[in-house]
């Protein structure tokens, strides 16, 4: 995949912008994953891997950092890609499905594993179409 440089960036209130509904999407992302662990673990799926608890906020903290991440990754598609939204899909989409391998070879129960890759695709859910929105097609 090539990523062809912007002729006309984006100004910094797009960026601006751009940000803002990023970080809301991430706190948006972060809550909705913790619940959806908290409910996992209420309803009695281990939220043990590899013999060790992941604590319900964790999941909360990881789906901070990784989507703010993909804020930084939009901003700087939106200053330098020819085609912002498109690159931005596209990339995070593959980097989701990445995201879901070790999910899938973790020392963890089915139940487990599908709970773990349920909340990154609960979290894509939320920040990537909002992120999306925001970009230039």
């Amino acid at each position: 995949m090539s990523i062809a440089v912007n002729t006309t960036p984006a100004t910094t209130s797009t960026i601006g912008a751009l940000i803002r509904t990023g970080v809301v999407a991430t706190a948006a992302a972060s809550v909705s994953t913790v619940a959806v662990a908290a409910a996992g673990h209420a309803a009695g799926v281990s939220l043990d891997v590899a013999g060790a608890p992941i604590p319900v906020s964790g999941f909360g903290v990881l789906t901070a950092v990784f989507s703010l991440i993909g804020v930084v990754i939009a901003a700087l598609l939106a200053r330098f890609a020819r085609r912002p939204r498109r690159a931005f899909v596209r990339l995070t989409v593959a980097l989701t499905v990445l995201s879901l391998v070790p999910d899938v070879i973790v020392a963890a129960g089915p139940a487990t594993k599908a709970l773990l890759m349920f909340t990154h695709l609960v979290a894509a859910a939320i920040v990537i179409p909002a992120v999306a929105r925001r970009l230039a097609a």
